[in-house]
């Protein structure tokens, strides 16, 4: 079976994590793929929306770390070129998709598996979900963006306790913190992951992609220089097909129909 399964139906790309034997542990081969289908989501008009989920008990319990050479000697640089290669391409890869990114987080999420549900757009969590930074058990420190990816979300007090101590996060405590948007019964996870991906997939899709792009730097710039991205985007957005239905659908007071161009 492949180790990352993926279709599209409905102009939604579901990308499903299946090494289930393994929590979903992510191997090099694993990011690439998701990487690619990243960018091609991006790049391909009849997918307006991205769900990422897993197989199994876990969502991902981060780098298959098994057969890793931990004790061979380093050359200078390659810890810091393979982080830049692998883990942080993947999360910049879900955070710069021009179209919404659905964790749909149905076991454990712990180190870059954490950290790949972090990154999305909007994140929807099984009651058994669990979230881990794991890094600090096995005397690492975070990687695939945590130390910037927490902060932003739950503020730098928190994040330091949540990475300092490695301790366990129930789906609801998570919600709690701002981490989940929805808590949802095992059993409904999917119909409820998909009732989501449907409507992202019916909105305004370029619209869509200029808010993420907007929400997404907003905290990394001051506000003449938000402003300014706002005024633009907005100009951008204005010439686009779904505004003018909008605009239209208003002044004729009835339902917009969005066709994401």
């Amino acid at each position: 079976m492949p180790t990352v399964l993926h279709e599209t139906a409905d102009q939604v790309l579901s990308i499903t994590l299946n090494r289930p034997e393994t929590l979903n542990a992510l191997t090099p081969d694993q990011r690439e793929e998701i990487i690619h289908l990243l960018s091609k989501a991006s790049a391909t008009p009849d997918i307006r929306a991205v769900v990422i989920t897993g197989t199994g008990r876990g969502f991902c319990a981060g780098a298959d770390l098994r057969g890793a050479a931990t004790t061979a000697e380093r050359t200078a640089g390659d810890v810091a070129r393979t982080l830049r290669t692998g883990a942080q391409r993947l999360i910049a890869a879900v955070l710069d998709c021009e179209k919404p990114v659905i964790a749909s987080v149905n076991g454990t999420a712990a180190g870059l598996g954490a950290h790949l549900a972090l990154a999305c757009d909007l994140v929807l969590a099984a009651e058994s979900a669990k979230f881990i930074e794991v890094f600090v058990r096995r005397g690492l420190i975070p990687d695939g963006g945590g130390a910037y990816l927490l902060p932003r979300l739950i503020g730098p007090q928190r994040a330091k306790e949540l990475m300092f101590f490695g301790d366990a996060l129930t789906a609801t405590q998570a919600e709690h913190l701002g981490l989940v948007n929805r808590v949802i019964p095992d059993t409904d996870l999917s119909h409820t992951t998909q009732s989501w991906a449907e409507r992202l997939a019916t909105a305004p899709t370029r619209a869509l992609a200029l808010t993420k792009q907007l929400v997404n730097t907003s905290l990394d710039t001051d506000r003449a220089t938000a402003f300014a991205a706002e005024a633009a985007a907005q100009e951008i957005n204005m010439t686009t097909a779904d505004a003018r239905e909008g605009i239209r659908s208003f002044v004729e007071r009835r339902k917009a129909t969005y066709e994401g161009r």
